[in-house]
């Protein structure tokens, strides 16, 4: 039984991932009628240099949507992904690199993308295309700050549980291409980015570090993140200094919503969760469940989150009646890792092992808890599945699956009950999905 579960677990996870797909959500948004090219409410007249700039982990498939749409109308362009997340381009180069701790690949490909931006001058426009996964993916350090001190940053806030706001208000103030920055160097162009949201709230700002958007963030925000974590002694000498100069106003600060340069920029938002949880939504009614959309802003501690999700999935379960169809909850969002240990997951998989723990025995409910972006943490997997009898299996594994989760271990538990989701690259990212199946018996 739990094989066609699953089946229908992925099938439901799987519709949600077409509908953002980047390519498809671009063209949607974006229409050529001769040299006239409109975008949402605005249109450019493309009888001038077209520069593409990109980033993400979605990026390729939105360059190859944009080559097709545009052909040789397009000067030049880049675009940045993660490594094993390209495709194949004609006019638009293509560099890959790490992720989520930047490396010197990422450095180098970003310096181009500030130099082409540079070059953009009066009457040209920059098709930016953003994706989650661009913050690491173009490290850009400050005057004074190198690579590893990036690095380190990062892997701090990262281990400490950090959300993608914490973590991008102070990635943005250690860059010279994070938060609005890159279309400062682009000006005086005109600036249009396409944006696949992988944040919490879809805050312009927030995603892919904003490098196009007026930053609403602060040296001051950066203080109150690293003093919360407790890292003011953990940070590289440089870093701290480089904060402390911008706290006490001798650094500028990133561009502001009343920064003129914005009169020329459109941030156009094409993709979200909530579109992938509608989809999802739809998928599951023709499958014969009734959807209910619980939230597309979860947060939160994972192991937590997934323990109050198999809760209210109890309750729906214990609220059916005879003749009721089965009902899919279905909730979008972000969960954070506390690493308390030295097992390998992301948080997907952690929360599946939670759901697991916490469903023993109940064969009502079933679960998958997957990146729509098909990585969880530093493993192979997107996710995985959660069922009244995994962490049985674990068990007859030879493991303890209250002592994995301790441990930080998802990955391991789940595959020893056979319950991870491997889906290789998907090439969006719109945060995470679960989808929880409830029948009455």
């Amino acid at each position: 039984m739990n094989e066609a579960l699953r089946d229908t677990l992925e099938h439901i996870f799987t519709a949600g991932l077409a509908a953002v797909a980047p390519d498809g959500a671009l063209l949607r948004h974006l229409r050529l009628e001769g040299d006239t090219l409109t975008a949402g409410d605005r249109r450019y007249d493309l009888r001038r240099r077209v520069v593409v700039l990109g980033a993400g982990k979605g990026a390729a498939p939105m360059a190859v949507a944009l080559e097709n749409l545009l052909g040789e109308r397009i000067s030049e362009g880049l675009v940045v992904v993660k490594y094993g997340h390209g495709l194949p381009l004609r006019r638009i180069r293509l560099a890959e690199a790490a992720h989520p701790v930047p490396d010197a690949s990422g450095a180098a490909a970003t310096k181009t993308l500030l130099d082409m931006a540079r070059r953009a001058g009066t009457g040209d426009l920059a098709i930016c295309l953003l994706t989650g996964g661009a913050s690491a993916l173009t490290p850009a350090p400050a005057p004074g700050l190198t690579l590893e001190h990036l690095q380190t940053v990062t892997g701090l806030l990262l281990e400490c549980g950090a959300t993608i706001d914490e973590l991008n208000a102070v990635r943005k103030h250690l860059s010279v291409f994070s938060g609005g920055q890159l279309a400062r160097a682009a000006a005086p162009a005109s600036v249009l980015s396409v944006i696949v949201s992988d944040v919490v709230g879809d805050r312009l700002d927030v995603i892919a570090s904003g490098p196009t958007a007026p930053d609403g963030s602060d040296f001051a925000t950066c203080a109150a993140v690293i003093a919360g974590f407790g890292l003011e002694d953990r940070l590289p000498v440089p870093v701290r200094a480089h904060l402390a100069a911008g706290l006490a106003g001798r650094l500028p600060e990133t561009p502001k919503a009343d920064d003129p340069l914005f009169d020329r920029v459109q941030n156009l938002l094409v993709a979200t969760n909530r579109q992938a949880l509608e989809a999802a939504a739809v998928k599951a009614e023709a499958l014969g469940f009734a959807p209910r959309i619980v939230t597309d802003a979860l947060t939160g501690e994972a192991r937590q989150r997934a323990r109050e999700l198999v809760a209210e999935a109890r309750r729906a379960a214990d609220a059916l009646r005879p003749g009721d169809p089965p009902i899919c909850l279905l909730v979008g969002g972000e969960t954070t890792v506390t690493i308390r240990g030295s097992g390998k997951g992301g948080r997907n998989q952690e929360m599946a092992l939670a759901a697991a723990l916490a469903l023993e025995g109940d064969q009502r409910i079933c679960a998958l808890f997957a990146g729509t972006d098909g990585t969880d943490g530093p493993t192979d997997a997107a996710g995985g599945f959660a069922f009244g009898d995994s962490a049985a299996a674990v068990r007859r594994a030879g493991a303890d699956p209250e002592a994995l989760l301790d441990n930080n271990a998802g990955n391991m538990a789940l595959r020893l009950s056979g319950d991870l989701l491997v889906t290789g690259p998907t090439r969006t990212n719109v945060m995470d999905m679960a989808v929880l199946l409830v029948r009455s018996a």
